[in-house]
C-alpha cells in the first residue's frame, strides 16, 4: 500500500505530497470500512417499533434468521431459499446493498372485519444480493414477515421454495393435517409436540399455531399471486415447507372437479420481475392478540377496484343446511327447491333486514348449465321479487362450470344477481390460485361479490379484490356431527385470525356432543344456544350466513332479533378474556353500539369482565343471553336478561360446557 501511495504522489512537492497522502489514506480507511459492512456483512438486525420483537439475519453459506420476543429466542437459525431452474437464491449469498426504512401510517379497509382504521407501523430492511434478487424483512409489534423479490428479464421456473424453521425446544403445535394437496382445508385440528410430528406424517395447511410457552406464534402467508399455497411438514425439531407442483394436463372427473393427469417438475412458472408471497409470524404474548392481529391485511396488495360503493357486506339466509323446508300454519305450499319456498325465504329476510338469500345447488336445471334455471324455481321472478323486497339473490356454482363459462358474470349482472358462491376448488396449486384471481377480477368487472367454498384459507386476494367477501376453508357447521366444539373453539385463534371465514352459524336446534344426532331437514349443531348466538359476534365474515330454517327463527324471535342486529363489519375490536383452545370473550363496536360474544370449551367457566371500554360519561342498557341452568344437558336452555351498565361496571359471565354468552350494549 505504501508503494502505491508513493507512486501516486511522486510528482508532487513535499507539502502537496503530504496532503495527498493523508487524503488517500483517509479514503482507503473509509473504503475498507464500507466494503466489509456492505459486501461481506455477516449480520443484520431489525426490531419492532416498540423493541419487543427482534429478528437477526445471518448471511453466510445460506440466509439464516433468528427471531426473539421479550428476550426469549423463539426460532433459531431458520433458513430461506428460492430454488430456480438454474440457480438457488439464498445459497452462498453475496450482499450488495442494505436499505432500511420505518413506516407509520393508517389504513382503512374496504371491508373492516376488525377495525375501520388499521395502524400500519413497522421497521423494514431490504437486502439486495448479487444475482438479481432481494429479501425484505418487516418487524411489527405484532410479529415478523419476509418475502423474496426477483429482477430477471424473462420468465422463470421455480422448482421449490425452502421455508425451514428450527425450534430451540419441543414446542406444542396446533395443525390442520391434510391427506394430500387436494383438500378443502376442512380437516379437524390436531395437537401434538414437535418431536411427534415427523417428515413422513401428513402435512399441514396454513395457518398453524405454535405454543412456545412464553408466546403463541401463528404462521401463515399472504399477498399470494401467480404462485402455489404453502404447506408445512414436521422435521421432529422444526418445520419445513412443501408445495404442490404446477398441473399441466387435466382429465374429466364429473361435474365439479378435474383429474390431474400430468404435473410439471416446478411449483411455478412466473414473471422474472416480481415480489413473492409474504411469510409471516404473528407473535402474541397474550393469546387474545392472535385474534386482533391484522398482519395479513397490512402485508397484502391493497384494493384495485376503483368504485367500491356497490360492495355491500351483510348477512344472508341460506336454504341448503335446513333443506329448504319451512313448515307451520303460514306455509300453505309444498316446501322445497321451488318458487314458493324461495319467496318465503325472501319474505323472512325482508322482515329482519337481511340483505341477501343464497340459492344453493338446485336453482339451475343442471350444475353444468348456469344459464338455464330450474323451471320450478324461476330465478328471474325471484330476482324481481327480491328487488321489490330489498333482498338480493346469490347463486351457487361449481368452479368448473364457472371456468367453462366465464361470460356468466355478464349474464348474472344483466339478470340482477348480487353475488356468487363458488364451490369445490379443493386445490391450491399455481393454476388454481390464478383461477381465484381471475374469478375475483371478472366478478368485480360486473359488480358481483364472491363467496368461495371448498376453498383455501384467505391469502390476501380479498384485499386486492374486496368483492371477495368470504371463504370457507374451515370445518364449519355444514359438517354436522363433524363440527365439534372442541375443534370450533380454536377457530378464532387460528382460521379466523387470517381472514374472513364462512362457518355458517345460526343453528336453533342445539345439542351437547354426547347426545348429538342430526339429519336434514332438522339440522342441529353442537354447543348451547348462547354459544350459537355468540358466533355472530366472534366469527368474522363479510358474508355471514344464517344457516337455519326461517320457521326456527320465527319460533325463536328474541334470538333472531339479536342475530340480525349484529353487524358483519366493525369499527373496533377488544379481547376481554381469551385462552387458546379453551375460551374467548370479545367486545366489538359498530358506531355507538357494543356487542360481546363468549365461547367456551367442555369445562365450566366463571369469568369477570370489565366494561371500561365504554364511554365514561354515559349509562348503557345491556341485553344479554346466557346459558340456562340446564344448558349443560339441554343445550337449548338459555336466559335473556337486561341491566344498566357503565364504564365502571364489572360483570360475571358463567358459561357451561360448550357454552356461550352474547350481549348488545347501547
Amino acid at each position: 500500500m505504501k508503494k502505491n501511495i508513493n507512486a501516486i504522489t511522486q510528482n508532487l512537492d513535499n507539502k502537496e505530497r503530504s496532503i495527498m497522502r493523508k487524503k488517500i489514506c483517509l479514503l482507503l480507511i473509509i473504503t475498507m470500512g464500507i466494503l466489509p459492512s456492505l459486501f461481506a456483512q455477516k449480520q443484520v438486525s431489525l426490531e419492532s417499533p416498540n423493541g419487543s420483537i427482534k429478528v437477526k439475519i445471518e448471511i453466510s453459506n445460506k440466509l439464516y434468521y433468528t427471531i426473539s420476543a421479550d428476550g426469549d429466542i423463539l426460532f433459531e437459525k431458520n433458513n430461506l431459499q428460492l430454488n430456480l431452474n438454474g440457480s438457488n437464491l439464498g445459497e452462498n449469498p453475496k450482499l450488495t446493498k442494505i436499505s432500511k426504512r420505518s413506516i407509520n401510517k393508517e389504513l382503512r379497509p374496504i371491508v373492516p372485519l376488525k377495525y375501520s382504521i388499521v395502524k400500519d407501523h413497522y421497521n423494514e430492511v431490504k437486502l439486495d444480493f448479487k444475482g438479481n434478487y432481494s429479501v425484505e424483512f418487516r418487524a411489527y409489534d405484532e410479529g415478523i414477515s419476509y418475502r423474496f423479490l426477483t429482477k430477471f428479464g424473462k420468465e422463470i421456473e421455480i422448482l421449490d421454495e425452502e421455508f425451514n424453521i428450527n425450534f430451540p425446544q419441543d414446542y406444542k403445535l396446533h395443525l390442520q393435517e391434510a391427506g394430500g394437496f387436494k383438500t378443502a382445508y376442512e380437516e379437524p385440528y390436531s395437537h401434538k409436540l414437535a418431536s411427534e410430528w415427523k417428515n413422513n406424517d401428513k402435512m399441514s395447511t396454513l395457518p398453524i399455531v405454535i405454543d412456545a410457552t412464553s408466546h403463541k406464534i401463528l404462521i401463515s402467508e399472504t399477498d399470494l399471486y401467480d404462485y402455489p399455497a404453502m404447506f408445512l411438514k414436521g422435521t421432529g425439531k422444526g418445520l419445513s415447507s412443501v408445495f404442490p407442483k404446477e398441473p399441466l394436463e387435466f382429465g374429466e372427473d364429473g361435474d365439479r372437479s378435474l383429474k390431474l393427469l400430468k404435473e410439471a417438475d416446478y411449483i411455478a412458472k412466473t414473471k422474472g420481475i416480481r415480489s413473492y408471497p409474504w411469510r409471516y409470524y404473528v407473535i402474541a404474548k397474550e393469546d387474545g392478540a392472535l385474534l386482533t392481529n391484522t398482519m395479513s391485511y397490512k402485508l397484502s396488495t391493497k384494493n384495485k377496484i376503483e368504485d367500491t360503493s356497490w360492495i355491500k357486506p351483510g348477512q344472508v339466509s341460506w336454504e341448503w343446511w335446513n333443506d329448504a323446508s319451512p313448515y307451520g300454519p303460514d306455509v300453505n305450499f309444498v316446501a322445497g327447491y321451488n318458487l314458493e319456498t324461495y319467496k318465503y325465504y325472501i319474505d323472512f329476510a325482508a322482515k329482519y333486514g337481511i340483505p341477501y338469500i343464497i340459492m344453493d345447488e338446485g336453482w339451475a336445471k343442471t350444475t353444468l348449465d348456469p344459464y338455464t334455471p330450474n323451471p320450478k324455481v324461476d330465478v328471474h321472478e325471484l330476482i324481481r321479487y327480491g328487488k321489490e323486497k330489498n333482498v338480493g339473490i346469490v347463486l351457487w356454482l361449481t368452479w368448473l362450470t364457472v371456468e367453462k363459462n366465464m361470460e356468466l358474470f355478464q349474464t348474472f349482472a344483466d339478470w340482477g344477481v348480487k353475488g356468487v358462491k363458488i364451490d369445490f376448488m379443493d386445490r391450491s396449486d399455481q393454476w388454481m390460485m390464478n383461477y381465484y384471481e381471475r374469478v375475483a377480477a371478472k366478478a368485480a368487472e360486473h359488480k358481483l361479490f364472491v363467496d368461495f367454498h371448498g376453498s383455501i384459507t384467505p391469502k390476501g386476494l380479498e384485499y386486492k379484490y374486496p368483492n371477495v367477501l368470504s371463504y370457507e376453508g374451515v370445518r364449519g357447521q355444514e359438517q354436522m356431527g363433524g363440527c365439534k366444539p372442541e375443534n370450533t373453539i380454536y377457530l378464532p385463534f387460528m382460521r379466523n385470525a387470517v381472514g374472513a371465514m364462512d362457518f355458517t352459524p345460526g343453528a336453533m336446534i342445539n345439542m351437547q356432543p354426547n347426545v348429538y344426532c342430526s339429519q336434514r331437514p332438522n339440522s342441529a349443531s353442537m354447543g348451547t344456544r348462547a354459544y350459537n348466538l355468540a358466533m355472530f359476534v366472534i366469527f368474522e365474515s363479510g358474508l355471514q350466513m344464517l344457516c337455519d330454517n326461517p320457521t326456527q327463527y320465527y319460533q325463536n324471535q328474541d334470538c333472531t332479533e339479536f342475530i340480525t342486529g349484529v353487524p358483519v363489519t366493525w369499527d373496533e375490536t377488544k379481547i376481554l378474556e381469551a385462552k387458546l383452545g379453551e375460551f374467548v370473550i370479545v367486545a366489538k363496536r359498530k358506531g355507538q353500539k357494543w356487542f360481546i360474544g363468549g365461547m367456551n370449551d367442555e369445562k365450566v367457566k366463571d369469568l369477570t369482565i370489565n366494561l371500561n371500554f365504554l364511554d365514561p360519561n354515559r349509562t348503557y342498557n345491556m341485553t344479554y343471553f346466557e346459558d340456562g341452568i340446564n344448558a349443560h344437558r339441554q343445550a337449548m336452555d338459555y336466559r335473556k336478561k337486561q341491566t344498566n351498565v357503565t364504564s365502571g361496571s364489572s360483570f360475571q359471565i358463567s358459561m357451561v360446557r360448550n357454552g356461550g354468552w352474547a350481549a348488545v350494549i347501547e
